[in-house]
C-alpha cells in the first residue's frame, strides 16, 4: 500500500526539477540574447566610425582647395627665388665709379635715408593722431598801428574822458571811456586787430562783452554782443568774427542797438578814434 504513494511523490519532484531547469535555461537564453544584441550594436557603431575615417582625401573639396593654394604659393615663391638668384640672363652687376675722396659721401647715404624715413614716420604719426601745431600770433600793437572798425556805423556817443557828454537813455551827463557805434541787430562784429581773447563776460550796462589783448598792454573791450564765437585764450586774426550785435541793454534803449568799443593802454582808456582806420 505504501509504494504507490512514494511513486507519486517522486514524479512530482521530477516535474518541479524539470521546470526549474527549463526556467533557468530560459533566463540564460535571455541573457545570451541581450549580450548578443549589445555586441551587435557596438559592432555596427564601430563599422560606421571606420567608414567615416577612411574617406579618401581627394573626396574632400576643402583639402583640394588647400592643396591647390599651397601649390600655387610654392610655385610663386620658387619663381621669385629663381628671379632673385638667377636674374636676367644678360644682367651684369654695375658698381658706381666714384672719384677719389667720395667714399665718405657713399657711406653717408644710408644715414641720410634713415633720417628722411624717421621724419616721414613722425609726420605720419602727427597726421594720424589729428595733431595740428597751433602757432600763436605775435601781438605787438603800438601807437603807430591802426585797427579796423568792429562794425561800420555812426558814432552815437563819442569818447570823452576830459569832459562829460549827455546820455539820452540815462538823461544825464557823464564821461564816456569808449565809443558807442550804431549797428543793426545780428550784424557781425569783427576783431579790430590780431589779438588773444583775454576774457568773456557780461554785465547790466554792456551786456555780453569780449576783452582782447592786442599786445604791449593794449586791451580792447567790445560789448552789446550775442552768439559770441570766440573762446578764452584763442588767438584771432584781424577781421575774424567775434559775435553778433545784440538788442541794446536798458542803459542804451533810446540810443538803439549798438556796439560798445573801448581801447585801453596800461589800464587807462584812450580815444579809439586815434587808432581806427
Amino acid at each position: 500500500m505504501n509504494k504507490p504513494v512514494s511513486f507519486g511523490k517522486n514524479s512530482t519532484e521530477v516535474i518541479k526539477v524539470k521546470e526549474k531547469i527549463n526556467q533557468l535555461f530560459k533566463d540564460k537564453l535571455f541573457l545570451v540574447m541581450l549580450v548578443l544584441g549589445l555586441l551587435t550594436i557596438v559592432a555596427a557603431a564601430g563599422v560606421v566610425t571606420i567608414q567615416r575615417g577612411t574617406v579618401p582625401d581627394e573626396e574632400n573639396p576643402y583639402m583640394q582647395l588647400q592643396d591647390s593654394g599651397a601649390l600655387i604659393a610654392e610655385e610663386e615663391s620658387g619663381s621669385q627665388e629663381r628671379i632673385q638668384t638667377e636674374g636676367p640672363a644678360n644682367a651684369t652687376k654695375i658698381e658706381p665709379v666714384l672719384p677719389a675722396g667720395d667714399t665718405e659721401k657713399v657711406k653717408a647715404v644710408p644715414e641720410t635715408k634713415a633720417v628722411i624715413e624717421q621724419e616721414t614716420e613722425e609726420e605720419a604719426e602727427a597726421v594720424g593722431t589729428g595733431a595740428v601745431e597751433v602757432v600763436p600770433l605775435v601781438l605787438n600793437f603800438t601807437d603807430a598801428d591802426k585797427m579796423i572798425w568792429p562794425v561800420m556805423g555812426n558814432v552815437l556817443l563819442d569818447y570823452s574822458m576830459d569832459s562829460t557828454i549827455y546820455f539820452p537813455t540815462l538823461a544825464q551827463y557823464q564821461v564816456n571811456p569808449g565809443l558807442v557805434i550804431q549797428a543793426e541787430v545780428s550784424q557781425p562784429v569783427a576783431a579790430p586787430a590780431n589779438a588773444r581773447v583775454m576774457a568773456l563776460g557780461t554785465n547790466e550796462e554792456l551786456g555780453n562783452y569780449v576783452q582782447l589783448d592786442l599786445g604791449n598792454d593794449y586791451v580792447v573791450t567790445c560789448g552789446q554782443l550775442k552768439e559770441i564765437q570766440a573762446v578764452e585764450d584763442e588767438y584771432l586774426e584781424v577781421g575774424q568774427i567775434l559775435g553778433y550785435v545784440a538788442e541794446p541793454t536798458k542803459y542804451y534803449s533810446i540810443e538803439g542797438s549798438n556796439v560798445y568799443f573801448q581801447l585801453s593802454h596800461e589800464g587807462i582808456p584812450v580815444d579809439p578814434l586815434d587808432y581806427l582806420e
